[in-house]
């Protein structure tokens, strides 16, 4: 069993305990979230596609935990110009384990 899911601005496929990393959530560790954008939800026999979610279907998952990824450079150059920006950024990220998913 599988299903897709929203998080933030990006759908995910998961399956139960999978770990995957979402855009920061606000929830301490150790909270268990339910998530009710499920987009679709395949059970082996038959497959729900929502309009633009399926109803009645709920995806329970836990927080393991908040923190920052790697960092990313960005670089910005133009030659012969004395013109160098270099900036970094980190995103705040969310590690969930799905525990369940229900119908």
């Amino acid at each position: 069993m599988f299903a897709v899911i929203k998080s933030g601005s990006k759908q995910f496929k998961i399956e139960e305990g999978q770990t995957i990393r979402v855009e920061a959530l606000p929830a301490a560790e150790g909270d268990s979230l339910e998530i009710k954008d499920v987009l679709l939800v395949d059970t082996g026999e038959e497959v729900k596609i929502g309009t633009p979610t399926v109803e009645n279907a709920v995806v329970t998952a836990r927080v393991l935990e908040n923190g920052l990824d790697d960092k990313v450079i960005v670089f910005k150059k133009k030659r012969r110009k004395q013109y160098k920006r270099l900036r970094g950024h980190r995103q705040q990220y969310t590690a969930l384990k799905i525990d369940k998913i229900q119908l």
